[in-house]
């Protein structure tokens, strides 16, 4: 029998992360379940551990105001949650690694290097100060281990991103 491991990242490899760039991320509860509240007519009814996860991610920009971060519309879900968040240019990304792709567009692209200052390290962080909070109500609560992202690269991308946030709780249908 043979054992096969997945060890590639989901992370775009031809993006670096520390550079300047919007995204949309998408984190979940540890096997979808709705720590963060329930969905009533449409809108999103917050547990506590909602509420922490709401607060938690408002300080963002106040705990690393060097990464110069910009946060766009978030939802807070039952099972998960949704964000745009920007890092603006910063001294961290000042060098990021640009180079000419055969379009003639220019990409960042992704390094080995250390995860600090990029968005890993703010999610990994969030995550944190959310776990640390909420196992005091429920020490039970889970995130799941990875987080889905969407480089932002169009305003028409981000338009319909948007509109798809701030409609995710009348749009939902958990069986």
């Amino acid at each position: 029998m043979r054992l096969k491991f997945k060890n590639h990242s989901p992370r775009a490899q031809w993006w670096d992360y520390s550079s300047a760039g919007t995204y949309f991320i998408t984190i979940c509860t540890k096997q979808k379940i709705p720590f963060f509240g329930t969905i009533e007519d449409g809108k999103m009814i917050c547990s506590s551990i909602g509420e922490i996860v709401s607060e938690e991610w408002l300080k963002g920009p106040e705990i690393r105001p060097d990464m110069n971060i910009t946060l766009g519309a978030f939802v807070v879900m039952p099972d998960h949650f949704h964000a745009v968040i920007s890092i603006g240019n910063n001294s961290y990304n000042e060098y990021a690694n640009v180079v000419e792709d055969e379009s003639g567009n220019f990409v960042a692209y992704n390094q080995l290097q250390p995860q600090s200052k990029n968005l890993a390290s703010v999610i990994r962080g969030f995550k944190s100060a959310v776990t640390i909070r909420s196992r005091r109500i429920d020490p039970a609560f889970r995130w799941h281990k990875l987080y889905h992202d969407v480089i932002i690269q169009e305003q028409i991308a981000y338009d319909r991103i948007e509109r798809y946030i701030r409609n995710n709780p009348k749009n939902w249908k958990k069986i």
